[in-house]
């Protein structure tokens, strides 16, 4: 059981995992800051509580993706090689590059295809603001928990664990996932996580038919480029993506417009 998972990947991810569920409290809290008022339990006992679970959450799906990605053959190669202090910068450079223009596309992909769903889709959704607009350094701070906390969720977690089941069914002569196999654990956990979005979107104002389609192809192109990127580049590779994805859409693009 001690080879089961390297344990300091295990406390590296689930620190980081933890770090991105802190960071985006403030921008939940400023979102939903109506809703919170009605709330039974104060915050002060509300948030810990939270914290705690959402940490305990983390800790399982770092350890179950880590087992299984052992089995499959995904990893995080880049954290690996720093922990046992080999050599990290070559392939550092080797996969920025392709991680930050995959970001910046699914940005302008995400932007553009939202642009046109504005046309059909009536306000108040997309052509009038959110009446709380949380600051510029909260949107930032948000942007950690898509590129740590939802890529540990979905990437690590789910899309390993659907592609080691799949691997059960299928499999190539040298005992891999077949591409098929992969391919279809990337879109399946991209719809996933495109409909993971809904339960805070609806908080936020009541979803039609077409706007529920359009949170879910939204969400979904990303997921498949950070899924394509899992299985070719490593978990870091994805993370970084998600990232820079996110800053462009929550923060820099705002500035801008």
């Amino acid at each position: 059981m001690k080879e089961s998972v390297n344990w300091k990947l295990f406390l590296s991810l689930w620190v980081a995992s933890v770090f991105s569920v802190v960071a985006i409290v403030p921008y939940i809290l400023t979102l939903q800051a109506g809703l919170l008022k009605d709330l039974p339990i104060s915050l002060h006992i509300l948030l810990p509580i939270q914290l705690v679970q959402n940490a305990v959450l983390f800790a399982f799906f770092v350890f179950v993706g880590l087992y299984l990605a052992k089995k499959v053959g995904f990893d995080a190669p880049i954290l690996e090689s720093l922990l046992e202090r080999r050599e990290a910068k070559t392939y550092i450079k080797s996969i920025l590059g392709i991680s930050i223009a995959s970001g910046v596309l699914v940005s302008i992909l995400i932007t553009g295809i939202d642009y046109l769903f504005s046309i059909f889709i009536e306000p108040p959704l997309i052509d009038q603001p959110s009446p709380v607009s949380p600051p510029i350094w909260q949107c930032l701070l948000a942007s950690f928990y898509g590129g740590i906390g939802e890529e540990v969720i979905m990437r690590l977690f789910l899309m390993t664990l659907l592609v080691w089941v799949f691997s059960k069914i299928k499999k190539t002569e040298e005992g891999k996932p077949s591409s098929f196999s992969i391919w279809l654990a990337i879109i399946i956990t991209a719809i996933i996580f495109g409909a993971g979005h809904l339960p805070f979107a609806v908080t936020l104002a009541p979803l039609t038919s077409l706007e529920i389609a359009r949170i879910i192809l939204l969400n979904s192109i990303g997921g498949i480029v950070f899924g394509w990127l899992y299985w070719r580049k490593g978990l870091e590779s994805a993370m970084i993506s998600h990232f820079s994805a996110d800053v462009l859409i929550n923060v820099v693009f705002p500035l801008l417009i």
